[in-house]
């Protein structure tokens, strides 16, 4: 049993997938008055929607790559 055990762990973790870690968004650097709304990761980046209605895209080394504006829809 304690061999089928270490058996199954050894499968596990010869079999995951390489993640390499993420930057947290507390290591981005926001442009300056800028506040998160919102964060979510993908595979390679990081998206901050920001109280002010631009999402920033980090890659996965905490640097920028693109900013979008969001434009508030027409009543």
């Amino acid at each position: 049993m304690i061999v089928g055990v270490i058996t199954v762990v050894g499968l596990l973790v010869t079999r995951m997938p390489d993640i390499s870690p993420l930057a947290t968004p507390d290591q981005l650097a926001l442009p300056e008055g800028t506040r998160a709304a919102a964060v979510t990761m993908g595979r390679d980046f990081i998206a901050v929607v920001t109280e002010d209605d631009r999402i920033l895209i980090f890659g996965r080394d905490g640097v920028l790559r693109q900013e979008i504006d969001v434009v508030p829809a027409q009543p």
